[in-house]
């Protein structure tokens, strides 16, 4: 199968391309070469803006395209109309922050969605990001009809992640000393590596699927708890993890996602985006790999980057400097 994917350089895209080689296909990157992740196997590479240079991929044809880096409704609506006469079917990398709201446990993927307020912004915020996913797939739903595939995932983790709001954790656990853990060892949580995500897609595509999904994982629920506990078997790490009142934390400033990532304050309403129904994509065959593993990898893969640093979450002096007044208040 010859497989066009849109981006392909940077996490999920990368994971994409490497699946698509590994099961046998040819495949045709398209990007603007300021990332240039090298693949397992050789591929055509197509440098090109699809910001007014589609035309790049002009006299061309494939089986599949796959996007994986669509923000703008704009932009992958030019896509998918430029490519409908040039490939048979478009699969959508989306998210499962598309949806209206979050209070509801157990979203199906025919829950209501996201709308923009305001005029056409192409401005992508944390407030704007799932609203305009949401009109990103009726775009390609307008052009492509059935002949669509939307994937929508939750938190995406595993080696390459950019945002390091999974790695946090991994790499604050294995520096050892104390450790914060937000709110209630048994609230939930969901994730899935990208290589599971990448691996389900491409056989998604090979059985010629369509329709919309949500690939959240671990396919077992999970805990916050289990989550730190199995960082902490894994970085062989004994620790003290101090599980903080959420009020507590809100009134010292701390801030979910950029200072205790993937933390969701119970004030904000989304206690449902952490479990999110995922039974179709499994019926499906979507199968996600042991929480250990992908702790494992990633920690393998961040200790090969020597010197980085995490782009998100607290130090440890922010941390003591928390618990201390933790100590004061609870005298």
């Amino acid at each position: 199968m010859r497989v066009l994917v849109i981006g392909g350089t940077v996490f999920v895209g990368r994971h994409i391309v490497d699946a698509a080689l590994a099961a046998g296909h040819e495949v045709t990157r398209f990007h603007r070469g300021k990332t240039d992740a090298t693949p397992s196997s050789p591929v055509e590479t197509i440098h090109g803006d699809r910001d007014g240079g589609l035309h790049a991929l002009s006299g061309r044809t494939w089986d599949i395209v796959i996007d994986t880096c669509g923000y703008v409704p704009r932009l992958v609506r030019a896509s998918a109309e430029f490519l409908k006469d040039s490939v048979s079917r478009y699969v959508f990398v989306s998210t499962v922050s598309v949806y209206a709201g979050f209070e509801t446990i157990g979203l199906q993927e025919y829950a209501p969605l996201g709308e923009i307020e305001g005029p056409s912004t192409e401005v992508v915020d944390a407030k704007t990001y799932g609203p305009l996913k949401a009109h990103c797939e009726r775009a390609v739903g307008d052009v492509f009809g059935d002949r669509c595939l939307i994937v929508r995932p939750g938190i995406i983790v595993g080696p390459h992640d950019p945002t390091d709001r999974f790695t946090y954790w991994i790499v604050r656990i294995a520096e050892g000393g104390h450790m914060l853990g937000p709110g209630k060892p048994e609230a939930p949580i969901q994730f899935i590596d990208a290589r599971d995500l990448a691996a389900w897609t491409i056989s998604m595509i090979e059985r010629d699927a369509h329709g919309v999904y949500h690939t959240v994982g671990p396919n077992e629920p999970t805990t916050w708890g289990s989550l730190l506990f199995t960082c902490c078997e894994v970085a062989q790490k004994r620790l003290s993890v101090h599980w903080l009142p959420d009020g507590f934390l809100l009134e010292q400033g701390v801030s979910g996602w950029k200072d205790l990532p993937l933390w969701l304050p119970p004030a904000e309403g989304k206690q449902g985006l952490f479990q999110i129904d995922g039974s179709r994509a499994r019926e499906a065959g979507l199968i996600t790999r042991s929480t250990a593993d992908v702790v494992r990898d990633t920690l393998r893969w961040w200790r090969e980057r020597a010197g980085t640093r995490l782009a998100v979450g607290i130090g440890r002096e922010r941390i003591a400097e928390i618990l201390r007044a933790w100590n004061d208040e609870t005298k």
